[in-house]
């Protein structure tokens, strides 16, 4: 018991730690164009699974990716997870190696029930991300570019079983953040040139689930789905530029988001077989048409060669728990999944996407329906038909699923 206690001391540290790195956990270059890398609202259990959840279901999982299933809860059951997130980086380029560390907290989501088959969940989560730091030398000089920040969403949402094994749900969600892009360029003199922009918006949610009975109630069929609109992004763009020589500080290209910057509507549909409420095996499909989407891009801060491609997304996975009320081993969570991603980002005409494997395990506390999830995750990104970079990831995440009995009302004697 006393290892557990370490284990949820030091992760909910690492997340007040590094709660000021929420959205900046991505380190590639690739998460200069556009929006930066975009996030699927997965918690570290999915993460194991491949990042599969539209069809997933269970009264110990905060499931963000299809709100449907928050009517899914025990009436005594107040859920809390915590996740953090640390990530080494190997990259290629032209022959050239490198290599990086990023981290942070990765999310933080609440999950209980209102009333008899509605149950509500709220949280913080990462929207997109960006940061990278790299630079080349220049004749009589050289330029160095970076960036950072990223894109949060603080969500409430809803599920509600209006029939027997049919359940329906809402997120809704207010976005904000800002990213800096910046390039500096030293010579005989100084310069740099800074891209900002800083959102400040609402986002919207629904979906459904639909679970079958097969083999007599001893097996279940869930279909899930999701849907979320086309938006016009609201907030602000802008750059900035300085040179030595002036001493000045130049603004360029201010502009208003709305109307001109934009997130296309998006589609997710999964389906999940549980065997005997012991093996869950569940598959995904995610799409995006981002290539319908308005981004304006900034004169003098973003290459004509950059623009949207569609989205979309395969993944699988699975999770196996031999005997919940058994052995310590029996009670332990096995996973394992793959996924393969067309990024919705293209540079010169070269899309970018990337595929990965995972594993991970759930550790139940000894006295209690606390759970912690460890779980490792190899990622694999490039571009294509024309490799420009290629990065392998190796991501470690944790997480504290914490499982707590807050409406219990005791007896008067």
């Amino acid at each position: 018991m006393e290892l557990f206690k370490k284990i949820t001391l030091f992760t909910l540290a690492a997340a007040l730690c590094c709660g000021v790195t929420m959205a900046q956990i991505v380190t590639t270059p690739y998460s200069k164009m556009g929006y930066g890398m975009l996030n699927d609202n997965v918690s570290s259990i999915q993460r194991s699974m491949g990042g599969v959840g539209y069809a997933m279901k269970g009264g110990r999982i905060v499931n963000v990716m299809n709100p449907a299933s928050y009517a899914n809860v025990d009436s005594l059951t107040f859920l809390w997870d915590v996740g953090v997130d640390l990530t080494n980086l190997w990259s290629k380029e032209n022959g050239n190696k490198g290599y990086n560390f990023g981290g942070g907290l990765d999310y933080l989501t609440g999950h209980f029930r209102v009333a008899h088959k509605l149950g509500a969940s709220f949280g913080l989560l990462p929207y997109s991300s960006v940061g990278y730091a790299y630079g080349s030398k220049l004749d009589n000089g050289s330029d160095s570019r970076s960036g950072n920040g990223g894109f949060n969403q603080l969500y409430v949402g809803l599920g509600y079983e209006p029939v027997k094994n049919l359940s329906v749900g809402f997120n809704f969600a207010y976005l904000f953040g800002t990213t800096t892009n910046t390039t500096l360029i030293a010579s005989s003199s100084s310069s740099y040139f800074t891209r900002y922009m800083k959102m400040r918006d609402w986002n919207a949610q629904v979906g459904l689930q639909y679970s079958l009975p097969i083999a007599k109630g001893r097996d279940l069929l869930t279909l899930g789905a999701t849907f979320q609109p086309k938006k016009s992004y609201h907030g602000d763009a802008w750059g900035t530029s300085f040179d030595s020589q002036d001493n000045k500080v130049d603004t360029i290209g201010y502009t208003s988001m709305s109307g001109k910057y934009e997130q296309p509507a998006s589609i997710g549909v999964g389906l999940s077989y549980n065997f005997n409420r012991k093996l869950t095996v569940e598959a995904d499909y995610t799409y995006q048409k981002w290539s319908n989407a308005k981004y304006l891009p900034i004169n003098g801060f973003e290459s004509q060669s950059m623009h949207f491609d569609d989205r979309w997304k395969i993944a699988a996975g699975m999770q196996y728990t031999p005997n919940k009320r058994g052995s310590y081993v029996g009670a332990m969570s096995f996973r394992a999944g793959v996924f393969y991603n067309h990024d919705y980002l293209n540079y010169n005409g070269n899309n970018v996407r990337d595929y990965g494997a995972s594993i991970g395990v759930g550790l139940p506390a000894p006295n209690g329906k606390t759970t912690v999830n460890l779980g490792l995750e190899w990622r694999h990104r490039e571009t294509s038909p024309t490799k420009l970079i290629t990065e392998n990831y190796l991501n470690i995440t944790l997480g504290v699923n914490f499982n707590e009995l807050w409406f219990w009302k005791n007896r008067i004697r």
